[in-house]
């Protein structure tokens, strides 16, 4: 069975903006209330950092419950991993997660400037440097015939764009503008040359952007 690399439950704003340019410490999504694009997931029942009862049901749910389906192994771009830029000044960082990431997988950190692996929970990082197709060979093998999740952020699902190598694709638009930051796209027609593509709307107000593989 064909493994596939999929972009799942990946938010951007109505014009295409999924970040803002001044990642740090205090902010990690580089701008402020970045709630009001990933709110919609949040909200639901199925949202794992839920402490009460309740959230949502219906279609936002769903895509929250589905984000581990099939999922062997994660590639993700430095910047979603820490805000640190350059050479690692000491290896004390370990992610924005704590002790028990998100994950559980194999999850390869793209970067020029690689460290030891290490593992948390059940979760392995490694940090590896190369081109798009070599890191997710190297996910692929990892992920025991399960499919591969491009995590993000926005630079590295479009450098996987740009090398043609995403087979799905789930973005949920939210009804707000950012107007600066890093752009996914500045309309999602651009990709409907390689990708088909249904849009569904959701009570929440986030319009879900499903593509797929001509």
């Amino acid at each position: 069975m064909e493994q596939l690399l999929r972009v799942m439950n990946f938010n951007v704003s109505s014009d295409g903006i999924g970040a803002g340019e001044e990642q740090s410490f205090e902010r990690p999504f580089g701008c402020d209330n970045p709630e009001r694009l990933f709110g919609w997931a949040g909200a639901t029942a199925s949202w794992p950092n839920r402490t009460d009862p309740g959230g949502s049901r219906g279609l936002d749910d769903y895509f929250t419950r589905d984000f581990a389906r099939d999922i062997g192994a994660e590639i993700m771009g430095r910047n979603k991993f820490g805000p640190q830029r350059g050479p690692w000044q000491d290896h004390e960082w370990q992610g924005w997660w704590g002790q028990e990431p998100p994950f559980r997988t194999p999850v390869f950190v793209m970067t020029h400037h690689p460290r030891p692996s290490f593992t948390l929970s059940d979760t392995t990082f490694h940090f590896v440097e190369g081109k798009p197709e070599a890191v997710l060979a190297q996910a692929r093998a990892a992920a025991g015939g399960k499919d591969v999740r491009l995590g993000g952020g926005v630079t590295t699902v479009r450098q996987f764009l740009d090398a043609d190598l995403v087979d799905t694709l789930h973005v949920a638009v939210a009804p707000v503008e950012l107007g600066s930051g890093l752009r996914l796209w500045d309309s999602p027609d651009e990709l409907r040359d390689r990708f088909h593509l249904e849009v569904v709307p959701s009570p929440s107000g986030v319009t879900h952007h499903l593509f797929w593989r001509r």
